[in-house]
This record gives structure tokens, sequence and C-alpha cells, in this order.
């Protein structure tokens, strides 16, 4: 499309030199007369060609930018999207064609923009409900022990790293831990170690 524009810029300016020509010759120095209404219609025709290929070629060089987001989670299509710059995320969860039936429709803030290399998840009521438990845990300061990778547990006190094996052992074994008393089911775990975690951990 670049090359067809120029190509006109090119066609139209040689229409004006053309009729500039024609313009000044009189006489002997032409084989064809032209006469001075129809040189003045081409030279204009010409000229409006050639403001119209100038046009052109500024909305191309001119043309909106655009930004890639990779849209994933609870959507119909999920993958790249490109958007025009300045595009919220309701934009992009349109061009991935909308929410399933599952996903949570107010966990992302639609109206938020976005940015070039984006990625965009949009979870399901579950998955939403899920972080949402972690964030207040976190937010807390919380440890939940069912989740709780053996770094983290060995940040409780009392908790070094062959105590915090039993825990995960514990859980594996036994499907996790249903109140946090039960940690003192683990082996090496008693009431008094309790007492010193249990306003640190949780099992939500």
């Amino acid at each position: 499309m670049v090359r067809n524009c120029y190509k006109k810029m090119r066609t139209a300016v040689m229409g004006i030199l053309l009729c500039a020509f024609l313009s000044g010759c009189t006489g002997d120095d032409v084989l064809t007369i032209v006469s001075e209404e129809e040189t003045a219609g081409e030279d204009n025709q010409a000229k409006e060609e050639t403001i119209e290929a100038f046009a052109e070629c500024e909305d191309i060089d001119g043309q909106e930018s655009f930004l890639y987001v990779h849209v994933c989670g609870a959507v119909k299509e999920p993958g790249v999207v490109a958007l025009k710059a300045g595009s919220r995320a309701e934009d992009a969860l349109l061009a991935a064609g909308g929410f399933l039936e599952e996903a949570d429709q107010n966990y992302v803030n639609l109206a938020a923009p976005v940015e070039d290399g984006e990625k965009l998840y949009f979870p399901t009521v579950q998955e939403a409900a899920e972080l949402a438990d972690e964030t207040e845990a976190l937010k807390k300061g919380l440890v939940n022990i069912n989740t709780a990778d053996a770094q983290e547990l060995c940040t409780l006190p009392g908790i070094g790293s062959a105590r915090a094996g039993d825990i995960i052992a514990y859980r594996e074994k036994n499907g996790g831990f249903e109140r946090i008393e039960d940690i003192m089911k683990v082996s090496g775990i008693k009431e008094s170690a309790f007492e010193k975690l249990k306003d640190k951990i949780t099992t939500d």
C-alpha cells in the first residue's frame, strides 16, 4: 500500500509538470493547440490528485500504533490479541471472545489501561475465591500449613527443616489439616509448641 501511495504521488507530480509545459508552449512549438481553459482544467485536476496522494501518504506515515496483550484464563478465545494504543482491559476481553460462563466477571478492573506485552488473566469464580483467601492470609502474615512449602514453614517459630518435612509428609498422607490444632498430630509438635504457632498459621 505504501508503494502504491508514492507511485500515485509521482504520477500526480508528473501531471503538473506536463501541464506547466503545455501552458508555456505556443505556435510552432507544439503540434496540437491546447486551449487555455483545457490546460487550466488539467492543471487543477493534477493539483487535486497530488494533494490527495500526499494526504494518503500522510495517513500511512501517521497510522495508529498497536500493542499486543496475552489474554488467558476464563475467556472464550485465549491468546495474544492486537489492540490500538490506549486500549483498556475490556477491549482485550472482547478481542478474546468475552467471558466463559464460570468466569468471575468482577475480579479484573475492565476500565484499567493495558500495556504492550502485558499478560491479563481472568480467573474463574473458584480461582478468585482461592486468590482472595491467599491474599487475606498474606495480609495477616499467616502461613497456610496446607499449602506452604518447606521454606515457608521454616519461618515459623520452632520449626526447622526436619519438622517442616514432617508437616508436609503428614498433610500428604492425611489430605491436609482441617483445623490449626491438627498440627499437634505431627510428630514432635506438642501443645507448648502449638502455643507459639497458633497465631501465625492458618488452614484456609
